[in-house]
């Protein structure tokens, strides 16, 4: 019975208000690109020095889980994944809000969360011990087909055009060995720039190549946004739960995934959310419709990456090994207060670590209210929100967003770079998941890669050591399932499929794809080809840590794009294409004047200073966005909204964050 004495303990007023307001803050953050859950949770850390060691760990609990749910909000509304946990969330997310079913999409995310986030912290409190010694099984061979698990998702984003897929992979792993070498310290890649030592972020990458993209297609037309053509009604929580009860399999799944994966130092919401994912799809009776706007596919990722941080707090309150860096500092947080952290912790500080659980479990709870509420005014204010005002709102918050992360220019300049190349490559077919799937899993794939090379090398048995242990033959089996399973349900059924190029792009038939030739494909192939064979070249100068990976990745993206150009060689040229009367084109025009206007923005923002810079990009950016002739109370109403928007920020990040702003010659 002692243990619904710590219940009680985690329902004090005091308690219920800390996990109130740290959902409620967290949600917000994380629906910020580039404010991320480690961020939210590190500025929040001082103020817990001075509550019970409960308390305080409670409002880091909660803004650490509010943190990573807050991701689907961008991820659903404006394609761009608020943290790395929800990539996978834009891939049916986005599609649902375009359709008009950004409220319901939005509704299955937090109900999905909530559940995933349960799972997780009941496994927490229930079997802690126990099932950290599941991270210890784990070694260097098992962390790298993880992250070749995480990759084979590849197959779910490219169906009919895989090769482009792997590419994609290939381009994102070596831009993840940019820097200095996590194995081996050798410095990559760098040309010789101090800028790039510290290689490529990931945050301020994922903004650029997910949400850059959107915002140079947003003044490609007049036309709205989103639909909102389901916007009355409502909340739609009884059609989310049906919804959620007619998939529960999926979600339970999901939740079991996010849970395990969240036990594994080093892993995370990403790669949970990645596996699920790409398991729902396989599971499903229909998985031509994932990446068209499928709700399983929103329910997989945000109940996966949810239930990791209940997961994640597993080795990190048993063995002292966080799986996250919001983990690592929460554990650091548990070491100020004077706990010691091992399997003790349980026994002798237990009033403590147990009103912690349930204090997680009560934010988790909490979830429902606030996510719905801020939901559904979230929902309604993109929506409603005219173009004018959407496209320089969320192009400043790419700008502030990778600003954020480091305080440093060149993450916000090398985010406009990728977002743009993105943007390129997506319409000749090369779609920016994959990409971003090889960033992120780049650096665990490379670690476990080359440690497990070295072991197998000084014992004699490389072989042996990736492909003869039982947990990796597991996960190479399910990889390979993953990989080769969209390809052998389309031999063995009749109906009619569909290729999703990109989960937010047009639905094309494979066979029209295939019939004439690809004269771009090939051009990229080329391309890649002399970028595959300079990194290689590249390798020579390095030591042999440092040049396994990345030779080995050159190698396979030469042999990729090798197999892209004769793909392409015998099939015919294609056609002219027909113009269809009435058919609205895109203005070219526009686009371009958008990516000049971003450009000089992140260029010039270091020397004039962030809030001239800023303020006058925004209004630039309002003018580009404008289509009709504005009213004065509509100019005055942009003016306003540029000043309130770009000064607001501002102060916040200057005076509440303490960031460093560049004030360069003005302000």
């Amino acid at each position: 019975m002692e243990i619904f004495s710590y219940l009680i303990d985690a329902l004090t007023p005091f308690n219920l208000m800390l996990a109130l307001a740290g959902v409620t803050l967290g949600t917000i953050i994380g629906a910020l690109p580039g404010l991320s859950a480690t961020m939210a949770v590190a500025i929040l850390v001082p103020f817990t020095f001075a509550m019970a060691p409960a308390s305080g760990l409670i409002a880091l609990g909660a803004i650490y889980t509010g943190a990573i749910y807050g991701g689907a909000f961008s991820a659903i509304l404006v394609n761009t994944p608020g943290t790395p946990s929800s990539i996978a969330t834009t891939f049916d997310g986005y599609p649902m809000a375009k359709r008009g079913d950004g409220g319901l999409a939005i509704t299955l995310a937090t109900v999905a969360s909530v559940f995933g986030g349960l799972v997780g912290a009941l496994t927490l409190i229930l079997l802690a011990p126990p099932l950290a010694n599941v991270a210890l099984a784990f070694g260097p061979t098992e962390y790298f087909w993880l992250a070749i698990f995480g990759l084979t998702l590849i197959s779910a984003l490219s169906v009919g055009n895989t090769v482009k897929g792997l590419i994609g992979a290939c381009i994102g792993l070596l831009m993840s060995t940019i820097g200095v070498a996590v194995v081996g310290g050798d410095v990559r890649y760098t040309m010789d720039s101090q800028i790039l030592l510290g290689g490529i972020d990931i945050t301020s990458a994922l903004i650029g190549l997910y949400c850059i993209p959107v915002v140079i297609d947003l003044v490609a037309t007049k036309a709205p946004h989103l639909s909102v053509l389901e916007d009355t009604r409502g909340y739609r929580l009884p059609e989310a739960l049906r919804i959620s009860w007619s998939n529960k399999f999926n979600l339970i799944r999901s939740s079991v995934i996010g849970t395990v994966v969240g036990i594994l130092p080093g892993a995370g919401g990403s790669i949970a959310g990645l596996i699920a994912y790409s398991e729902a799809r396989r599971a499903s009776k229909h998985p031509e419709r994932f990446g068209t706007g499928d709700p399983n596919g929103v329910i997989a990722t945000e109940s996966a990456n949810n239930a990791t941080v209940g997961g994640g707090f597993i080795p990190t309150l048993v063995l002292g090994i966080p799986g996250t860096p919001p983990d690592a500092i929460i554990l650091g947080a548990l070491l100020v207060q004077g706990l010691k952290i091992g399997p003790s912790l349980f026994n002798e500080q237990g009033n403590v670590v147990y009103t912690f659980m349930f204090g997680l479990l009560i934010a988790t709870v909490l979830m429902l209210p606030v996510g719905l509420l801020l939901g559904r005014y979230a929902y309604k204010s993109i929506v409603r929100i005219p173009k004018a005002l959407l496209v320089p709102t969320v192009a400043f918050l790419t700008i502030l967003g990778s600003f954020a992360i480091h305080s440093n220019t060149h993450d916000m300049q090398m985010m406009l770079v990728l977002g743009v190349l993105a943007w390129i490559m997506q319409r000749y077919g090369f779609a920016p998941s994959p990409i971003v799937l090889g960033l992120v899993l780049g650096q665990i794939a490379e670690q476990g890669f080359v440690q497990s090379y070295m072991i197998g090398n000084a014992t004699n048995s490389l072989t042996a050591m990736f492909f003869g242990r039982p947990i990796s033959m597991g996960i190479i089996a399910f990889s390979l399932l993953t990989l080769f399973y969209p390809l052998l349900a389309g031999l063995f059924s009749r109906r009619p499929k569909v290729a999703v190029l990109e989960a937010t792009d047009t639905v094309v038939k494979p066979a029209v794809q295939a019939k004439y030739r690809d004269v771009p494909a090939m051009l990229f192939g080329a391309l890649f080809i002399g970028v595959g064979v300079l990194a290689y070249v590249q390798t020579k100068d390095m030591s042999a840590m440092g040049s396994v990976f990345p030779g080995t990745l050159s190698a396979v993206l030469v042999l990729l794009s090798a197999m892209l150009i004769a793909f392409q060689v015998g099939r015919p040229k294609a056609p002219g294409k027909i113009e269809v009367s009435g058919e609205v084109k895109p203005s070219t025009v526009r686009r371009f004047a958008i990516i000049v206007a971003m450009a000089l923005w992140a260029l010039l923002l270091p020397f004039i200073g962030f809030f001239v810079t800023s303020l006058i990009a925004f209004l630039v950016l309002t003018v580009i966005a404008t289509f009709d002739p504005p009213s004065s109370g509509e100019v005055a109403l942009y003016a306003v909204s540029a000043v309130v928007m770009v000064g607001g920020f501002y102060l916040l990040m200057d005076k509440v964050l303490g960031l460093r702003m560049p004030v360069g010659h003005l302000f």
